[in-house]
């Protein structure tokens, strides 16, 4: 048999990393290698695009209300601030929590955008994928959705497009029909997704007291899931101080039961009785954060209650991401 000839990298203009693009796993790499880009430079790219980032809302105004829109909330909407302004033809840019057909974006016939956050996500980097999203959304058609797509791992990051001093105020709605400014010139598959998502829309409101605590009704009981930024070690002894003092409840008939972990952040909760709505949680859940900021402030050794107390928490956490 014949040798080979070895291939020659002469002529070719040599990439830098940061340079390479993502390309099929089965190409020749864009480096001029000679190999496989899964075989090169693809086996760096694909460990960035899975590699899990725990708080991917870190740094942004308004993590711990990220965090709930994406795991908790069913119909909210924010308005967001791009550094530097939007395009001259893009009127505004509103997060959602979901769109319909599960879009990950839409750009209105009117060139504003809507970005979806509970949509299922290719990187272990939701904030670099909500990124892409939104750059694809501001340069695509006015009256076309955004279909989702594998990301680059070098792209950008929601703290680097979004306005870091910008408020982040959701407005949570009752129902999706902010999906429809003109409810009669819909497509019949945008109003019966629009119908299935009011259906099954749980109520939903947010405190005005305290920052990022949500309660909501349900047929058997009511409940206030409340987002908090504190470490989870720090924040798990703060509450064991006060479970352990009878002081972690928000008044007669409710009881703290556990906890969710989502991004990196803890969301306890409470369940609530079903006559208790959201106006009258609002004074309990303002003194319970005084109790908490106290507890928190404390460095003393837990007791055998409190350590205790602190077990029985940890054992019911759930982890939604």
């Amino acid at each position: 048999m014949a040798k080979k000839r070895p291939q020659t990298k002469a002529g070719k203009q040599q990439l830098k990393d940061s340079e390479i693009p993502v390309v099929g796993a089965r190409e020749p790499c864009p480096c001029g290698s000679g190999r496989r880009y899964k075989a090169c430079h693809g086996r760096a790219a694909a460990h960035a695009v899975t590699e899990l980032v725990q708080r991917p809302f870190e740094g942004l105004a308004g993590e711990c209300d990220w965090v709930a829109l994406r795991e908790l909330v069913p119909a909210a909407t924010v308005e967001l601030t791009l550094k530097g302004g939007v395009p001259e033809d893009v009127p505004s840019v509103t997060l959602a929590t979901v769109l319909p057909m599960a879009w990950p974006a839409l750009r209105r016939d009117d060139g504003s955008v809507l970005l979806a956050l509970q949509n299922d996500t290719s990187s272990g980097d939701l904030s670099r994928d909500l990124a892409d999203t939104l750059q694809r959304a501001l340069a695509t058609e006015p009256g076309s959705p955004v279909a989702a797509r594998r990301v680059p791992a070098d792209g950008p990051r929601l703290q680097d497009l979004l306005d870091p001093e910008a408020a982040f105020e959701p407005v949570v709605h009752s129902g999706f029909e902010f999906w429809v400014p003109d409810a009669e010139s819909v497509t019949p598959e945008v109003s019966a997704s629009l119908e299935r998502a009011n259906e099954a829309a749980i109520p939903t409101t947010m405190l005005s007291g305290v920052d990022a605590a949500y309660w909501c009704e349900t047929p058997e009981k009511n409940h206030l899931r409340w987002v908090m930024p504190h470490p989870e070690e720090q924040l798990l002894d703060a509450l064991a101080r006060l479970h352990a003092a009878g002081t972690s409840s928000l008044g007669e008939g409710t009881r703290l039961v556990g906890s969710f972990r989502a991004h990196g952040l803890m969301v306890p909760v409470w369940d609530l009785p079903s006559v208790m709505g959201a106006e009258e949680c609002e004074k309990p859940a303002a003194e319970l954060a005084e109790r908490l900021a106290q507890a928190l402030a404390s460095d003393a050794p837990l007791t055998a209650d409190e350590r205790r107390a602190r077990g029985g928490l940890t054992n019911r956490q759930v982890t939604l991401s």
